[in-house]
């Protein structure tokens, strides 16, 4: 989609699974298994989505998926089976080395492993040669010291992140930031410490990659929060706040873990809110 000289694009990593429990944190199964129906092993499938904006100064990737480095446990633990997100950057007419930021929304494994990869002599190094990559300090520093409840998330080591602060590609951030003209990057911190969303000002368009705040359109009512969550009654004011101003203002909404269904817009109709999908 394109809008006053700013080109959107998803681009997929590929899918994975999860427990459904986690995922929808409090709700019920009997309730959450009617829209994500789970595998025999309580696993629901959800999408690996990244965000690729293209403006007249740059080339911005929002988050960079699970990656190719582990791929034995990425397909025995999470059923994933390949990394497809430079693939299909490729089918956008972009290689890896036509990235200028990279934004990480936050460190969990699931959208950073891709951020690195493995050179043919099996060295640790930056996907994205030229990029920078932008991460929140809060989130920087807590992935590498997640504590014990959080640790599952970040996949148990971001040491491979380091590498990207060796080579001078890292740049932290202390709150909000515009990256570039029309896209900014937003802190709403109850999913984990330094978590950002990133929205885009595009003209009349407005733009929400809302990560793992509604990380789903499964997750739109109130109540479904992912029990990863640090802080849930975080999670629920900031959800219930960007829900109402994407509805007030007719925002474009992105799903980081959208399966199917993965952009849409809100729509109320009397007392009901309802979701429209759209291809983007």
């Amino acid at each position: 989609m394109a809008f006053a000289g700013i080109n959107v694009r998803v681009i997929s990593d590929g899918t994975f699974l999860r427990d459904g429990g986690t995922v929808f944190g409090t709700v019920p199964k009997v309730l959450w298994e009617r829209a994500a129906k789970p595998d025999r092993k309580n696993r629901v499938r959800l999408g690996l989505n990244s965000l690729l904006i293209r403006t007249p100064e740059a080339n911005v990737l929002v988050d960079c998926g699970i990656g190719s480095k582990d791929p034995e446990v990425s397909r025995e633990v999470y059923g994933h089976s390949s990394s497809k997100l430079l693939r299909n950057l490729r089918a956008e007419g972009l290689s890896a080395r036509d990235i200028n930021w990279v934004v990480l929304t936050h460190l969990h494994f699931d959208h950073c492993g891709g951020a690195t990869r493995l050179d043919r002599e099996g060295n640790i190094v930056p996907t994205f040669p030229k990029a920078k990559y932008l991460v929140q300090r809060t989130s920087w520093h807590e992935a590498f010291d997640p504590g014990e409840r959080a640790l599952a998330s970040y996949g148990g080591n971001c040491s491979h992140l380091k590498v990207i602060e060796d080579r001078g590609q890292l740049e932290l951030l202390d709150g909000d930031e515009e990256i570039v003209p029309g896209v900014k990057a937003s802190v709403m911190d109850g999913h984990s410490d330094g978590h950002q969303i990133v929205t885009v000002n595009a003209g009349s368009e407005r733009i929400a990659f809302l990560t793992d705040l509604i990380p789903t359109p499964n997750h739109i009512p109130l109540p479904y929060i992912a029990a990863f969550d640090k802080t849930p009654e975080g999670s629920l004011h900031q959800k219930k706040e960007m829900l109402e101003r994407c509805e007030r203002e007719g925002w474009l909404i992105v799903f980081a873990h959208g399966y199917g269904e993965r952009a849409g817009y809100l729509e109320r109709h009397g007392t009901d809110l309802t979701f429209r999908p759209v291809a983007v």
